[in-house]
């Protein structure tokens, strides 16, 4: 197939609109079902970029959940916690494959904004992970395969409208790229740049030490960035992303969007909100707006009589600021990314509030010395890649 015209572009007025490949090869992707649309190919190709960097850089299988061309998780395919099973609501589904795991975590890190998100995966699609993309509000998938079953599966969702397309894994583009804005071409290559664990040689702190697992997460972070809205930088942790925050025009700003969902992923695991009372009957995206409601600063609006009935069995008592303070306390050995250089410490004072232990940036700023202090104070390692990972 050479082209593939789109029922319109980025909103409904935006006509004609079509895909295909600029130096005529066949398009490498074929539908399977549905009719994807304009935004859901950008968040299929570039998160299904995102995990095939992923898979390369940890071996692992890994997932992303997209939604408006930024990840709003990622992650790659290790076991979950029985915790972690009952913040992603999985707890009922047996043994996880690990891809299933994959998609588990990066859909479950930020369930607020993955609402409604487009899937990529770095493997084919198995019935475990076709299981858990049924359950959830979905536009769509991108793999490279689907078995059988799963293809059943996932057929099943939207009433056989369900967006479901297969990628050439061994496609490859070409090196100069195009964009047209305001009719006017621009060119640059392609960002190919391998992201691994030699970027994170140049450890700049009086502490140096960083564990393979941090680096995983760094890794994690660094190139789930690649492809993110800059200005982003993303906290990551066990083997996944837990706050992403993007497109902001400041990096500070940047820094307490993502470290506030981080907040919200650590919090999610308190004892006082896995024993919220839910009712029975609940509805999954009332349920996920009822917890991040609950650890929010407006609390009181789900705690209110007359509404905490429709979701509680019992009314539940109010998370103090102190006690989530004490909670958040607990929280180390996150890492962090950041696609350009911190220009000020006050970055650095508010990741530590999200236990951020490790950091990776460029570099460059002419407040670096500024901010390895900080980063001493605290007894962090940071790196500096030397690269930076501007995404538009």
């Amino acid at each position: 197939m050479q082209d593939l015209e789109l029922k319109y572009g980025c909103n409904p007025n935006q006509k004609p609109s079509r895909i295909y490949v600029s130096d005529g090869r066949a398009l490498p992707i074929e539908v399977k079902c549905g009719r994807p649309g304009y935004i859901n190919f950008m968040d299929a190709l570039n998160g299904w970029q995102l995990v095939s960097d992923l898979k390369k850089a940890t071996g692992l299988p890994a997932a992303a959940s997209f939604k408006h061309v930024s990840p709003a998780g990622a992650a790659v395919g290790l076991p979950l916690s029985d915790t972690l099973k009952k913040i992603y609501f999985v707890e009922d589904k047996g043994e996880l494959t690990p891809l299933a795991a994959a998609y588990a975590r990066a859909r479950g890190a930020d369930r607020m904004s993955s609402f409604g998100d487009f899937i990529s995966l770095s493997d084919p699609c198995d019935a475990s992970t076709a299981s858990l993309i049924k359950q959830e509000v979905s536009d769509g998938v991108i793999a490279p395969g689907y078995s059988e079953e799963a293809l059943e599966i996932l057929k099943s969702k939207r009433n056989g409208n369900y967006n479901i397309i297969e990628i050439d894994p061994s496609y490859r583009p070409a090196a100069l790229e195009h964009k047209d804005v305001f009719g006017i071409t621009f060119e640059q290559g392609r960002n190919d740049l391998e992201i691994g664990e030699a970027l994170l040689d140049n450890v700049v702190t009086e502490n140096r030490i960083i564990p393979p697992e941090a680096k995983r997460d760094l890794l994690i972070s660094l190139i789930t960035l690649k492809y993110t809205q800059s200005n982003s930088v993303c906290y990551a942790a066990d083997g996944q992303a837990i706050g992403v925050g993007a497109g902001q025009q400041s990096r500070v700003h940047c820094v307490r969007l993502a470290g506030n969902k981080a907040d919200n992923w650590f919090l999610r695991q308190s004892p006082k909100v896995l024993a919220l009372p839910f009712v029975d009957d609940i509805r999954r995206p009332d349920r996920d707006n009822a917890i991040d409601v609950y650890i929010g600063e407006e609390y009181e609006d789900v705690l209110r009589d007359g509404v905490w009935q429709r979701l509680f069995k019992e009314k539940p008592e109010v998370f103090t600021k102190e006690e989530k303070r004490a909670w958040l306390d607990r929280q180390s050995g996150v890492s962090l990314g950041s696609d350009a250089f911190f220009p000020f410490s006050d970055n650095i004072e508010r990741a530590r509030k999200s236990g951020v232990s490790y950091i990776a940036e460029p570099g460059g700023s002419v407040r670096d010395e500024e901010v390895i202090r900080a980063c001493n104070s605290y007894g962090m390692a940071m790196a500096f890649t030397g690269i930076r990972l501007f995404h538009h």
